[in-house]
C-alpha cells in the first residue's frame, strides 16, 4: 500500500509540474522582452512569406516528438543557467551583485545549501517516519528533492542580492547624474567631476565610482574605467549613461549638453518605474478590498433583511 501512495505522490508531483509550466507560459503570466514585442515589426533578412514555407519543418530537421518537447527543454536549459551559469556568467553576476566572492567559495556556499538541505530533509523525514509509515523510496526522493531545494536557494538568494543592488542603484543614479552633469557643465573635467561624486555619494553608487577613480589613479583611461563600471553594475540605464559619455568623449562633443540630456533621460525612466510600480501596488491594493472588505458589506447588507425575513415567519 505504500509502494501506491509513493507512486501517487510522484504522479502528483509530475502532474502539478506539468501544469506549472503550462501556467508559468501562458501570455498572461509571462513577461513579454521588448526585443519579442518589436521582433514581428523589424524582421530582417526575410525575403519570402511565411506561408509558402513549411512551418513544421522550417526551422530544424528533428522529428515532431523533439519539436514539442523544444519548449520544455529550453525552459529546463533557462532554470539550470539561472541556478548553475558558467563561471563567466557567474563572475559577473557576483559583481553585479557587490559581493566580494571568488567562484570556488561560491560554489561551495552551493555545497554547502544542498548538504544542510539534504540533513533537514532527513530530519525532517526522520520524524514523519516515526508517525507514520513511509517507503524507503519516497524517503529518498524527498531527502534529494531537499537537497536539490537548499541548492537551488542559493541561487535565488543571489538573484535578490542583484534585483536590491540593482534597485538602489536606480533610487540613487538619478541625483548622481545630475550632480555629475552640473559638475562638468561649470567647467570641471570628467575625472574631476568623478572624483566629486565619489566624495559627496554614499552607499553603493558611491562605492562604484570610489572603485572607478581608484582604476583612473591607476593608470587605466577613463572610457574603460568607465565602461568596467557599468560591466560591474550590469543596470541598463547606467550602461547607456556611459555609452552615451564614451561615444561623446570619442567624436568630441560637448559632454555637458549630453549629461544634461542624460540626466533628463533618467529622470524621466524613474518617473515611469515609478508609475509602473505605483500601478502594481493598486492592483495589489484590491485584494483585501475585493476579498475582505466587500464581502464583509454584504454580509452587513443582508443579514438584517434576512433576520427580518425570519421574523416575519
Amino acid at each position: 500500500m505504500n509502494s501506491y501512495v509513493s507512486w501517487a505522490a510522484l504522479c502528483g508531483l509530475g502532474f502539478g509540474l506539468g501544469i506549472w509550466i503550462i501556467l508559468v507560459n501562458l501570455p498572461g503570466w509571462r513577461k513579454m522582452a521588448f526585443a519579442e514585442r518589436i521582433a514581428p515589426h523589424v524582421r530582417v533578412g526575410v525575403r519570402s512569406s511565411r506561408m509558402l514555407e513549411d512551418s513544421w519543418h522550417s526551422e530544424s530537421g528533428h522529428s515532431a516528438l523533439a519539436q514539442l518537447a523544444s519548449p520544455l527543454i529550453s525552459q529546463m536549459r533557462k532554470f539550470a543557467s539561472s541556478h548553475s551559469p558558467s563561471n563567466d556568467i557567474l563572475k559577473k553576476r557576483l559583481h553585479a551583485a557587490g559581493l566580494e566572492l571568488s567562484i570556488i567559495d561560491y560554489r561551495s556556499q552551493e555545497i554547502i545549501c544542498a548538504l544542510a538541505g539534504v540533513v533537514a530533509g532527513a530530519i525532517c523525514t526522520a520524524f514523519i517516519s516515526m508517525q507514520y509509515d513511509l517507503s524507503l523510496v519516497f524517503s529518498i526522493l524527498a531527502v534529494i528533492c531537499c537537497g536539490m531545494l537548499g541548492y537551488a536557494l542559493r541561487g535565488w538568494w543571489l538573484g535578490e542580492q542583484i534585483h536590491r543592488r540593482a534597485r538602489k542603484i536606480l533610487t540613487q543614479f538619478p541625483t548622481v547624474a545630475e550632480v555629475l552633469a552640473l559638475t562638468v557643465g561649470a567647467g570641471e573635467s570628467t575625472t574631476g567631476a568623478i572624483e566629486r561624486i565619489s566624495r559627496i555619494c554614499h552607499g553603493v553608487i558611491g562605492e562604484e565610482f570610489v572603485k572607478t577613480l581608484n582604476d583612473i589613479h591607476s593608470g587605466t583611461p577613463m572610457v574603460h574605467a568607465m565602461q568596467n563600471m557599468s560591466d560591474r553594475m550590469q543596470v541598463g540605464t547606467i550602461s547607456r549613461f556611459v555609452d552615451a559619455i564614451v561615444v561623446a568623449t570619442e567624436r568630441g562633443t560637448p559632454l555637458a549638453q549630453v549629461l544634461r540630456d542624460q540626466a533628463q533621460d533618467v529622470r524621466d525612466a524613474s518617473k515611469r518605474e515609478l508609475m509602473e510600480v505605483a500601478g502594481k501596488r493598486e492592483i495589489f491594493m484590491l485584494v483585501p478590498v475585493v476579498f475582505g472588505i466587500l464581502p464583509l458589506t454584504i454580509v452587513f447588507a443582508v443579514f438584517p433583511g434576512l433576520a427580518l425575513l425570519e421574523m416575519s415567519y
